[in-house]
């Protein structure tokens, strides 16, 4: 269930781990086609492969945070942390991002290395890790679950188990980014962000990411909102206003003197502006603002909100941004050449 909108998510890879390649290449064939995923039929490649730095850094990895001491503060030891909107949004243009491993699914019984095992030598602890188990190990599966080293464990052989394993890779893929974007939320949830804590938004949120097929989105700002992307690379930008923000953008086209037929479209909340060029606020001598208006919706969650979403939104440098489809053909191409040379 939707509770939050993360001030980021985008598709990351799984790790599938077994000594039987028959067994890797017919699970293969059984998981979701959105999936992106690695196969490894041995250990010990798999942990080399795991374990190597990696341009694909974590999620959030990246300096999002960093100490700030206001210079007017005689107290040295007072500081506060700053914290870059920018750099969440700069996550796209990582060419890399999917490539980092959010998953492992393991299987126990294995002769080189047992999952058990397999899951204590992995460096990196942002890692879900899955164990596939036998009716005759389970209860170390259990033991190790109890022990927090492993974070799900599935029954290898129950008839449902490919469904709890698809399930089970989106769980594990969404607690990954709930534990990269958990401190990044809390600070910005008692700001100008704050609607990314409304669950009534995200859930509404959640809806159109199913009807436009989202898969990846960064928060954004001038104006605020999401910028999203589908799996093809089309950009979208989701700019929300509050009552709040709706009358600083009044407040600021009375300034600039905005003709009155704008400020009665903008009091109408029949459409929004996006004013690319000077950070979502009315330009100075602007004539012509009709061009600059998108079809604007209410919604109602713990507080009131104004949205519009602006297909293909002018004012960023998105031109080489690689799509998720195209990552998801380069992997299915490695795959298939893995097994041609075998």
């Amino acid at each position: 269930m939707t509770i939050d909108i993360k001030p980021f998510s985008f598709p990351t890879t799984v790790a599938f781990v077994d000594d039987s390649a028959a067994f890797l290449s017919n699970l293969s064939l059984q998981l979701d086609p959105q999936l992106a995923f690695r196969l490894f039929s041995s250990p010990a490649k798999a942990l080399q492969f795991l374990n190597e730095p990696s341009a694909a850094s974590d999620p959030g990895a990246e300096p999002l945070l960093a100490p700030y001491r206001d210079r007017t503060e005689e107290n040295d030891a007072h500081q506060v942390i700053a914290m870059s909107v920018d750099a969440i949004r700069s996550q796209v243009h990582n060419a890399e991002r999917f490539e980092s491993t959010s998953v492992v699914v393991v299987d126990y019984d294995m002769p080189e290395l047992n999952g058990v095992e397999f899951c204590r030598r992995i460096e990196n602890p942002s890692i879900r890790k899955i164990i596939l188990t036998g009716k005759a190990d389970e209860h170390v599966a259990v033991k190790s679950f109890n022990e927090g080293l492993i974070d799900r464990f599935i029954r290898k052989h129950d008839t449902d188990a490919v469904d709890a394993l698809n399930r089970a890779v989106e769980d594990m893929q969404n607690a990954y980014f709930d534990k990269a974007c958990r401190t990044i939320l809390d600070g910005l949830a008692v700001s100008e962000y704050g609607f990314l804590k409304d669950r009534a938004l995200a859930a509404h949120v959640n809806g159109i990411f199913d009807s436009l097929g989202i898969v990846e989105h960064y928060l954004s700002y001038q104006p605020n909102g999401l910028l999203m992307f589908d799996s093809a690379g089309t950009p979208y930008l989701m700019i929300i206003h509050t009552d709040e923000s709706l009358r600083g953008v009044r407040e600021i086209a009375v300034e600039q003197r905005a003709p009155a037929d704008f400020l009665a479209e903008l009091d109408s909340h029949r459409s929004l502006p996006y004013f690319w060029r000077t950070e979502g606020y009315y330009p100075a001598q602007c004539v012509q603002w009709q061009p600059y208006m998108h079809p604007a919706s209410v919604f109602d969650g713990e507080r009131r909100y104004v949205y519009s979403i602006v297909r293909k939104p002018a004012g960023f440098a998105l031109d080489h941004i690689v799509p998720y489809d195209r990552y998801l053909q380069r992997l299915d191409e490695e795959i298939q050449a893995a097994w041609r040379s075998r």
